[in-house]
């Protein structure tokens, strides 16, 4: 260690370090992390970012700025030739009255050199500045808004016209989606167990669905963890990306929930991506900007008003080499990201992981207690099963990690589709990327009231035809990109998540007006009517075994009983997919939003992660007095 090092640390700390023993200790400390030593300094020891990077301008004898004037314009006006190195950029040229001056955020090393380049040619003070990270990023995102914002929308479609639903989304393909919809709908109404035999294999698709729940439930076995964790050297830095759209009254809850995680602090890039017409959210987060792990990253208000659009705005300014979303809502386990860095260590081949989803307030109503055992049958027994068995995956629209290569090398999300994590499986595995489940989890808050479910679910359910459409477009090529078995797969599972809701809500208001006039019982002697009843017996037996047995597997016995109305929770879901199908054709990009924080039970937060968090595993550095 030099003494122009152990004389920074100093500058920087100031008071913290009383010695050149306490300046030795901080730099091994920081050198053992794998993190700069200025990171280090901000992060172990609560300091604002930018106190500390004008101690260090003063300790180099150059200009500080806590923010890049903004001219209109930055390197010679030539624009952002690569929107991917954004995250990267620690240097900016902007124009100051008469005269060009460089502002750069210099890690520690650079900055011990620059103090002896500023010694040797002091004319460098009047056009070198320099500015916290954070003060570059800001500049470059309002200099490159443009950019950004046609990036967002349309970098998918450029890239891969053919998967983007802003390119492949015509209106008379939702039409004949739409018409078909209504057919099958009118033929379980007149004929409800006729509808089998007049299209023969439908009730094939409906069988093929249920025997993979059947198999999911009576074959599950729990992931495996990765051999070992990392240690704290090991990890890698990562991101954590969190769409906000009038989510102001989540922010508490997000504070609390991010700064549980039990990952090194100095490692950690936190980005809230807020609509820039959420007034009351973005001044929410201001207020966590204290926090040096937390970020704002406002995107400008234009069409379409999209989560997917959201998060491709800020793709680039993602520091990590690992990136993870999580919603207003979201309270992950403390130790997630780790699991997910060793996951991620441990097998080369895995480019995405899916943590768990599990519902919190299942005892509000039987609304979340359905919720809560349909989340506990797909993210705990039916999305193993499919990452077993190598099928292309319906991500959750959540607590999906990354590998940052592999999503940017995807197209990122799509803008236009408004449940881009369905689309981002399929494209995943159009590319012959694998994505895997983590055993982790994050706990969510279900919907309390039927208008906010009808939404959810009604966007969910329009996402899903968007994405059939979309990667229908082409048979032939999905065919080839994904082989014949995955390329049924996706044809039965998606298929089958449209048409099944409809069908059963048909199905079922006919037999009960049937019922109601008197009607006679379909022939039972019929080898017709007795592949129908099998479908049915199988399609509700399924959905049974699926959900009881994720309830079990996570102790919830008490609501059991609850499932026998899913049934009637299936209406609710038929119900959802004729309003989708209707926006489909009207309104195909608008975004149906969610309201958070509705619960009058007491969040889960912390049950699974605090007490880690406070245990103090990761490591803590500690002055010596």
């Amino acid at each position: 260690m030099t003494s122009a090092s152990l004389d920074l640390i100093g500058a920087l700390l100031q008071g913290a370090c009383r010695s050149e023993e306490d300046a030795e200790a901080v730099l091994a400390a920081a050198r053992g992390l794998n993190v700069d030593p200025i990171d280090f300094c901000i992060h172990r020891c609560r300091l604002d970012a930018g106190e500390v990077y004008r101690r260090g301008a003063r300790w180099a004898g150059l200009a500080f700025s806590d923010v890049v004037p903004n001219t209109g314009s930055s390197e010679g006006g030539t624009g952002i030739q690569r929107l991917d190195s954004l995250a990267l950029a620690r240097s900016l040229r902007a124009m100051l009255f008469d005269r060009e001056v460089l502002y750069l955020t210099p890690v520690f090393d650079e900055l011990v050199q620059l103090r002896e380049h500023v010694r040797r040619h002091p004319e460098i003070v009047r056009r070198t500045c320099v500015t916290p990270p954070a003060a570059i990023r800001s500049a470059l995102a309002e200099v490159a808004a443009p950019q950004l914002l046609a990036a967002a929308r349309d970098g998918l479609a450029g890239r891969w016209p053919q998967a983007s639903a802003s390119f492949d989304l015509p209106l008379p393909a939702r039409l004949l989606l739409v018409v078909v919809l209504v057919v099958l709908a009118l033929a379980s109404l007149v004929v409800p167990f006729g509808v089998f035999v007049l299209v023969p294999l439908l009730g094939g698709v409906l069988a093929v669905s249920a025997l993979a729940k059947l198999a999911a439930a009576l074959t599950h076995r729990e992931p495996r963890l990765a051999p070992s964790a990392l240690a704290d050297a090991d990890l890698p830095v990562y991101s954590v990306l969190i769409p906000l759209r009038d989510e102001a009254q989540m922010v508490p809850l997000l504070r609390r929930a991010m700064t549980a995680l039990d990952y090194p602090p100095e490692k950690l890039d936190i980005k809230f991506v807020v609509e820039a017409r959420s007034a009351e959210t973005v001044a929410a987060i201001r207020g966590l900007l204290d926090e040096p792990r937390f970020e704002l990253l406002t995107v400008p208000d234009a069409a379409p008003a999209t989560k997917p659009k959201a998060l491709d705005y800020a793709l680039p300014f993602v520091r990590g080499s690992h990136v993870v979303v999580y919603d207003a809502e979201d309270v992950p386990n403390a130790d997630q990201l780790r699991l997910a860095a060793a996951a991620f260590a441990a097998d080369p081949t895995v480019d995405c992981l899916q943590a768990e989803l599990l519902v919190d307030n299942a005892r509000e109503n039987f609304l979340t207690g359905l919720f809560t055992g349909e989340y506990a049958g797909q993210f705990g027994i039916m999305l193993p099963a499919m990452a077993r068995w190598g099928m292309p995956m319906p991500l959750g629209g959540t607590s999906n990690h990354f590998r940052v290569s592999a999503l940017r090398e995807t197209g990122g999300w799509d803008a236009y589709n408004v449940t881009e994590d369905a689309d981002l499986g399929v494209r995943l595995s159009r590319l012959r990327y694998r994505v895997g489940v983590l055993p982790s989890q994050t706990f969510e808050e279900a919907p309390i009231g039927l208008g906010g479910w009808l939404r959810q679910r009604r966007r969910w359910m329009k996402g899903w035809m968007q994405t059939f459409i979309v990667h229908n477009r082409n048979p032939a090529q999905l065919w080839r990109d994904l082989g014949w078995r995955n390329f049924l797969v996706f044809e039965i599972h998606v298929g089958a998540m449209i048409v099944s809701p409809i069908l059963h809500t048909a199905f079922a208001l006919a037999l009960l007006v049937g019922a109601a006039r008197g009607g006679a019982m379909p022939a039972f002697g019929n080898p017709l009517t007795i592949w129908a009843l099998l479908v049915l017996v199988l399609g509700y037996g399924s959905a049974f075994a699926l959900t009881i047995k994720g309830l079990a597997r996570l102790g919830q016995r008490r609501l059991f009983a609850l499932q026998l109305l899913l049934p009637f929770y299936w209406i609710l879901h038929g119900i959802a997919t004729i309003h989708a199908a209707y926006e489909l054709a009207t309104r195909p990009y608008f975004w149906a939003k969610t309201t958070h924080g509705l619960t009058r039970l007491e969040r889960q937060f912390g049950s699974a992660g605090v007490r880690r968090a406070e245990s103090g595993r990761g490591r803590r550095f500690r002055w010596r007095r």
